[in-house]
């Protein structure tokens, strides 16, 4: 991997690339719902003071705009929120997959004001973060069947999407310091 590459890739996974976190106990379940319940807060604070330009701006070349990042994490989160629901109700459903990148280009996630987003993923984090804690520890081994990633427990669901906001985030707070925004 060349320097350019290797450094394309620390600003695309600024925390790391997602790691499946194999027997979580309660405790480590209970900290992946907090980060889930957090991502509002966290994604508002990476946002304040941004203008519409700075929101517009791509936080790697080649990358999406916080912009884009907002609506991708309502889009994305919404997906989660129903798989979760899929894999309590049926037995190992087939979860549907969609192309996140195409999403993001549609004109909503382009040009939407944020707070349109916004007002989604506090609803949605409020109830997902609800429902997390109101199911047993049984719940969690529940399985969906995700046609790109393969079998996955509903820990392992929790885990990544526990994950996926504080990336995203972390990828807006790290561009506004390289920016000196």
């Amino acid at each position: 991997m060349t320097t350019v590459d290797k450094t394309l890739e620390e600003l695309r996974y600024p925390t790391g690339k997602w790691v499946k976190v194999p027997n979580a106990d309660a405790a480590t379940r209970e900290a992946m719902i907090a980060a889930v319940a957090g991502v509002p807060e966290a994604l508002a604070i990476a946002l304040t003071g941004l203008t519409e330009a700075q929101r517009d701006t791509p936080y790697r070349p080649g990358g999406w705009s916080p912009r884009q990042i907002v609506h991708h994490l309502a889009d994305s989160h919404m997906n989660a929120f129903i798989r979760l629901k899929l894999g309590i109700t049926e037995d190992n459903p087939t979860i549907k997959p969609y192309k996140e990148q195409t999403w993001a280009e549609t004109p909503d996630c382009r040009e939407a004001p944020v707070a349109l987003s916004m007002s989604i993923i506090e609803g949605l984090h409020a109830r997902w973060a609800h429902l997390l804690r109101s199911l047993d520890a049984s719940a969690f081994d529940r399985t969906i069947r995700h046609p790109e990633r393969g079998p996955m427990t509903l820990c392992d669901l929790l885990g990544l999407y526990a994950w996926h906001g504080t990336h995203h985030t972390v990828q807006i707070l790290n561009m506004r310091d390289r920016m000196g925004w």
